[in-house]
């Protein structure tokens, strides 16, 4: 088991940041962490890196817990916090030696873990160049390698996207994803889309509580039991047809689209085959030209702001 999180709590005052949240994280899995700010996701990630310690529960990294053994638990993790701080006067190379030797990286290896994340990471351009002197986005590169450069089994991503341009984010998350074949991976984000590619499951929180577990399809077959479908059909009065619509079993709705003529939406009780059947049906019988009919899915944006506007 990669990790596991039980009843976790963490109070500043009368404050639950996170509030006795249990989840765990297979071996090789890319976990997404998603929740407005304030949710709670960074200090669950602190406490996870023994950054910080719980006021109550316990996090398990590998069978240790992070009562026992937080030296050897640091080992097995790679970090990058949102901030990703690093020491901007230093060449690339530079503190990725640094980085080796804090993390305790036997002396004969450190070279060639260097060579290897500096191939990985795509820094081969740049490797000679003061931190200070790099884009953000080959800035969140060191920030990965330093991260990687003990070869840990898990890595910890906060916001690594946060303030990169459409093709840094993309370079990263191929990046993350490529990372992702060998290694277990938590990923927290703001960026919904960037979830839906990268991870294999969803963890939103909200008020410091876990609202939603599962992968993107789950999540929006728990978020509505309706299924919403549009239609075009052509060669037909609307008048005519929109009743015909209503009438047919399970269908909750019929709307016009604006500005799209004989475009309609429809809300259906659930996904439904007969619902569609019947809609063919009824166009045939009736000489009507069926040009579209698309089942519309609920956007993982849509299920977020559900879960977490209160």
């Amino acid at each position: 088991m990669g990790i596991v999180v039980e009843n976790l709590t963490k109070t500043y005052g009368t404050q639950k940041a996170v509030d006795n949240i249990s989840f765990q994280v297979e071996t090789g899995e890319i976990l997404g962490f998603l929740g407005p700010n304030g949710a709670g996701k960074t200090t669950t990630m602190k406490i996870i890196t023994t950054f910080m310690a719980p006021s109550a529960g316990d996090v398990k990294v590998s069978g240790i817990s992070i009562f026992d053994d937080q030296e050897t638990i640091k080992k097995k993790i790679g970090y990058l916090p949102e901030s990703n701080p690093l020491y901007q006067d230093m060449p690339v190379l530079e503190y990725l030696e640094f980085a080796a030797l804090i993390q305790q990286v036997p002396k004969e290896k450190v070279n060639g873990r260097i060579a290897e994340m500096v191939h990985l990471t795509g820094l081969n351009s740049e490797k000679h160049k003061k931190i200070g002197e790099l884009s953000k986005g080959f800035k969140q590169r060191v920030g990965l390698a330093q991260a990687l450069i003990h070869d840990p089994e898990i890595l910890i991503l906060d916001e690594p996207t946060t303030g990169l341009d459409p093709n840094q984010i993309v370079e990263i998350r191929n990046l993350i994803k490529e990372i992702g074949r060998e290694k277990t991976i938590i990923l927290s984000t703001h960026i919904l889309p960037e979830v839906e590619e990268t991870c294999d499951r969803i963890l939103i929180l909200n008020n410091g509580k876990i609202v939603a577990n599962g992968t993107s399809q789950t999540l929006r077959q728990r978020a509505s039991g309706n299924q919403s479908i549009r239609l075009q059909i052509l060669d037909a009065e609307p008048d005519v047809v929109l009743p015909g619509l209503q009438n047919i079993d399970g269908v909750l709705s019929v709307d016009f689209i604006a500005d799209e003529p004989n475009t309609f939406m429809l809300l259906c009780d659930e996904e439904n085959e007969k619902i569609r059947r019947e809609i063919f049906g009824m166009c045939v019988s009736n000489n009507w030209f069926l040009s579209e009919m698309t089942p519309i899915e609920t956007k993982l944006e849509d299920i977020f702001r559900e879960l977490t506007m209160n």
